[in-house]
């Protein structure tokens, strides 16, 4: 594996063939995808990034829907061949984002765990509530580790790859800092606050979008919402999975990627 700084943003790149972007979820990195980096870089140029103010990437001085596009569109805009874009929660609200202002630079999309909004309304049951939202992130200030560790390891209890898998997160994400408090204050907000669902349609790329069965974070039914509003999408739906479905069923996650990129 080798490192290198597009832009302002920092990737870590393994294997070869056509690349694929990695975008991860809000307070972590991409340390998250560590135990899927063999097996997708078979195939294909992994490129797993930071997101500003993430990890090793330095925070931007907005932090917006708007400006963590243009960093991406900076760091890779110019590969000869558009990616394919993995995002994961908030990575899949960024990987929509990216491809509808910029389609040309975005191949296919894996949407994993992703919803058009993340907060409950009166038209919008099939999320959390803003309660709660603010919650999880009040206990990420006041205890960053101890409440990550928690979440990693709801996503992974139970699966037969759980322990292992958790023992190679620990040491991949605690090998980087806490995300900048600005940035983890101003991506709640984007996430209490952003509503694509009227833009949806607008996005033509082939996309598969990936649900976790026990997902009380993105419920299925907010995926399978995505996977009908966008016009040439499919939803894959792994049975008992809860929002990381790539950390707890890895095999079946990778197998409904490799069946949709290949």
């Amino acid at each position: 594996m080798t490192s290198a700084q597009p832009a302002a943003l920092h990737v870590e790149s393994a294997g070869r063939g056509r690349p694929l972007v990695l975008l991860h979820g809000w307070a972590l990195h991409a340390g998250l995808f560590t135990p899927l980096m063999p097996a997708l870089a078979q195939r294909h140029r992994v490129l797993a990034a930071d997101l500003p103010g993430h990890g090793h990437s330095p925070p931007l001085p907005r932090w917006s829907l708007a400006t963590v596009v243009a960093a991406l569109a900076d760091a890779f805009g110019g590969e000869a061949e558009p990616p394919d874009v993995l995002g994961w929660s908030l990575g899949g609200l960024i990987a929509l984002a990216w491809a509808r202002a910029h389609p040309a630079q975005v191949r296919r999309l894996v949407l994993v765990g992703a919803t058009p909004k993340f907060v409950a309304g009166d038209d919008w049951p099939h999320a959390m509530g803003e309660t709660a939202m603010h919650r999880f992130a009040d206990e990420l200030r006041v205890a960053y580790r101890p409440t990550l560790q928690r979440f990693l390891t709801l996503q992974v209890q139970g699966s037969a790859e759980g322990r292992a898998t958790l023992a190679a997160l620990r040491h991949a994400l605690h090998a980087r800092d806490a995300p900048d408090p600005s940035t983890l204050s101003d991506a709640l907000a984007v996430l209490a606050e952003t509503d694509v669902r009227s833009l949806v349609a607008s996005i033509r790329h082939p996309a598969l979008a990936i649900a976790g069965e026990r997902d009380t974070l993105v419920p299925p039914l907010a995926t399978a919402w995505l996977a009908r509003a966008l016009p040439d999408a499919r939803l894959k739906v792994i049975t008992g999975a809860g929002h990381a479905p790539f950390l707890s069923h890895r095999e079946a996650f990778l197998d409904a990627v490799d069946e949709f990129l290949a």
